[in-house]
């Protein structure tokens, strides 16, 4: 073991192999996952093994009770856990704020209710749990062998890696996926292992029998450059609409919390309305795999489009507003798909001689909202491309992609996964690495050596104390030890008061303290208020007991060291 945690520590082809270890642990959680939700709506709902819930023409009536029962269950095992405090750490999280630790515990169950939600039909994605619990193997694993924090970020972007190419059926969709929203950055350090790792989870998901699955695009399209406003406008529409589901969710969410109902009954709730929206139309069922497939081999009629529109949004709405567990990640590509038609449709009807093709409206669709709602441009570029084998689709769906990415980011500010952070009181917007800047406390920076006088000495003894050149500064405190300031020594030498007065009128930043756990960004603004080069840190602000010193620069020496730390991880240098 101890030679193995060398090995990972140090050996570049070890931790490729261990990546690809990951990704195929990742793929497999990815078969397994899939398997159970299958054999649930096989089981609950009656439909054919090889038939998909959401592709169903219609249900039974008494089948809209399942996704009641389903908040019911999902409500028990809530309840189970009702004194688990800690919150949940997902793969964004932990990247960006914990240095890749994750629970294990934690994620296993992330992915038990991500299962029970999806397989009782509540219109949530599985890639949420395929991320979570592929992840959280792959942190736990690199906790163990003692994997540096650098490492072990990578190794989590590796997990969700494998596991978005084996659920997608494309190595270069689950690769940017980890680029982009779980490491945060592309860099020559991360390349490798994450190509590994979703190569691995692609390669071992197809050789389980898990499907990949192609769109067709018609052997007549043609990129002109006419294309690209209409499409280009169609991604600004489909950045408003990511907004305006994002919020709608949220306000759901809003609503169930205000509403007094206990956390473990609002799923079942939920569930009331999504079964009565599935008596509306199946298509409101489940992640709506089978419904998008159905969507973009068929032509539905506008009223329909929007009536399946209409109905995906509320169910989704409802159920992750209620509590059930899951992401929007193919929510979020069904519904572009379902919009990219009716724009495709809509625009036929007013501009006959447009001549767009509906396919690739939705699969520009599919992209461009699925950008706004996730993040990831290259992401669902690759998605696009790999799904539809077809080179020229590319260019038209990255840059309504991108135009999506930027209407959301202007007008909106996060992705649903970091807007449900900030709501929560984080400011991150982004998997990048900012937790070794919350680790760079002023209690970890600080000089413990301090030995404070009392405000009451008289001058002449301070004098006698403290020549000039023996220091620069002095802490100083009341008779109760409490901070009372800091006295410069020239200030003291300098003055004409008589011997016999004590250095209390002596004491400067009297309101200036910093405390051990503010950051090193926290510590720097209050420096530069204070315009002080050296601040007392004191243990809170009731008490004020001096409990360290720490220097500006100090301060900013290790801040810029921990700049150039993170820079070299980044460009790969050792």
């Amino acid at each position: 073991m101890i030679r193995l945690r060398a090995l990972l520590r140090s050996s570049e082809p070890t931790l490729l192999g261990f990546a690809a270890l990951i990704g195929v642990l990742s793929g497999i959680v990815v078969v397994a996952i899939a398997s159970i939700t299958q054999g649930l709506h096989v089981l609950l709902y009656g439909i054919d093994p090889d038939e998909k819930l959401s592709a169903s023409m219609s249900i039974d009536w008494w089948h809209a009770a399942i996704p009641v029962a389903g908040g019911a269950l999902l409500g028990l095992v809530i309840y189970i856990f009702r004194n688990r405090r800690r919150l949940i750490v997902d793969p964004i999280e932990a990247n960006a704020l914990h240095g890749g630790q994750m629970s294990l515990g934690d994620s296993l169950r992330v992915g038990l209710e991500n299962t029970i939600s999806n397989g009782f039909g509540a219109s949530v994605g599985l890639e949420a749990g395929y991320t979570q619990v592929a992840s959280g193997i792959a942190s736990a694993l690199g906790t163990r062998f003692g994997l540096r924090r650098t490492d072990l970020r990578l190794m989590v972007g590796c997990g969700s890696a494998g596991a978005i190419a084996a659920a997608f059926g494309g190595p270069l969709t689950g690769a940017f996926y980890a680029f982009e929203l779980i490491i945060g950055v592309y860099s020559v350090a991360n390349v490798a292992p994450v190509l590994i790792a979703a190569l691995a989870g692609y390669l071992i998901s197809r050789a389980l029998g898990l499907e990949a699955h192609i769109i067709s695009i018609s052997d007549g399209f043609q990129v002109d450059a006419t294309h690209y406003p209409p499409y280009l406008a169609l991604g600004l529409l489909l950045g408003l609409l990511a907004i305006g589901i994002m919020r709608l969710i949220t306000l759901v969410e809003r609503g169930f919390q205000t509403s007094g109902l206990p956390r473990f009954f609002r799923p079942a709730v939920g569930g009331v309305a999504v079964g009565a929206l599935a008596l509306v139309t199946p298509q409101a069922l489940s992640g709506g795999h089978g419904a998008l497939y159905l969507n973009l081999a068929t032509t539905p009629a506008v009223g329909t489009l929007i009536i399946v529109i209409l109905a995906k949004i509320a169910a989704t709405s409802a159920s992750v507003g209620s509590g059930f567990r899951g992401g929007l990640f193919f929510a979020s590509l069904f519904l572009g798909v379902l919009a990219g038609r009716l724009y495709g449709v809509s625009l036929e009807m007013l501009f006959p001689g447009l001549a767009l093709d509906p396919t690739v409206t939705a699969v520009v669709g599919m992209s461009a909202l699925a950008v706004g709602v996730i993040g990831g441009p290259l992401t669902m570029t690759f998605l696009a491309l790999e799904a539809t084998r077809d080179l020229q689709l590319t260019g038209i769906v990255l840059a309504a992609s991108i135009l999506s990415t930027i209407t959301v980011r202007q007008l909106f500010g996060y992705s649903f996964s970091t807007w449900r952070l900030h709501l929560r009181g984080e400011t991150i917007r982004g998997a990048q690495d900012i937790g070794w800047l919350r680790d760079l406390t002023v209690g970890r920076m600080m000089r413990t050596d301090v030995r404070p006088i009392v405000a009451t000495m008289r001058l002449d003894a301070f004098r006698s104390l403290y020549p000039l050149g023996s220091a620069q500064r002095v802490v100083a405190t009341d008779a109760n030890g409490a901070y009372a300031g800091i006295v410069l020594i020239a200030d003291a030498h300098a003055t004409a008061e008589a011997g016999d007065e004590t250095v209390a009128p002596l004491c400067r930043y009297q309101g200036s303290v910093l405390l051990p756990d503010m950051t090193a960004r926290e510590a720097a603004a209050l420096f530069d208020a204070a315009e002080s080069e050296e601040l007392a840190v004191v243990d809170d602000l009731d008490h004020k007991q001096v409990i360290g010193l720490l220097t500006e620069a100090h301060l900013l020496r290790r801040y810029a060291e921990e700049l150039d730390k993170a820079r070299r991880s980044l460009s790969g240098e050792s």
